[in-house]
């Protein structure tokens, strides 16, 4: 059986649970840890999330380059990053509603200027 390294799952396959790196060794002298290791947050990504993100950042990201290397159109790109972002977190929080909005304008958290701009955005994305 060859010595190959595969991508460790983020999720569990049974469950969906959050997987955990519980062993660790180390392939030249053979020592190894157990223990709870908290993995970086581009372990716990999928494949294919993983090569999108490699592509994108060989394109130096560059929407337009990644179109062309990758043979897809640019909303196609525009959502593979998008679902990339996500898969790490960093989605874009959708704008608050306009109660929100109203509250952190009286608490003076937020300008009039900036409660307007919220409450535009927010009714153009159907809010």
């Amino acid at each position: 059986m060859p010595n190959t390294a595969y991508h460790a799952p983020g999720r569990c396959p049974v469950c969906g649970g959050a997987m955990e790196l519980t062993r660790l060794n180390c392939a030249g002298c053979g020592t190894e840890m157990t223990g709870k290791f908290a993995l970086c947050r581009f372990c716990a990504l999928e494949e294919k999330h993983l090569r999108f993100i490699e592509t994108f950042l060989r394109c130096r990201g560059s929407i337009k380059e990644a179109e062309r290397t990758l043979g897809v159109s640019y909303p196609t790109v525009r959502g593979m990053l998008e679902a990339a972002l996500a898969a790490l977190g960093l989605g874009v929080p959708p704008p608050p509603d306009r109660s929100e909005v109203l509250e952190r304008l009286e608490s003076g958290e937020i300008d009039v200027e900036t409660a307007i701009n919220f409450i535009k955005e927010g009714q153009t994305n159907g809010k």
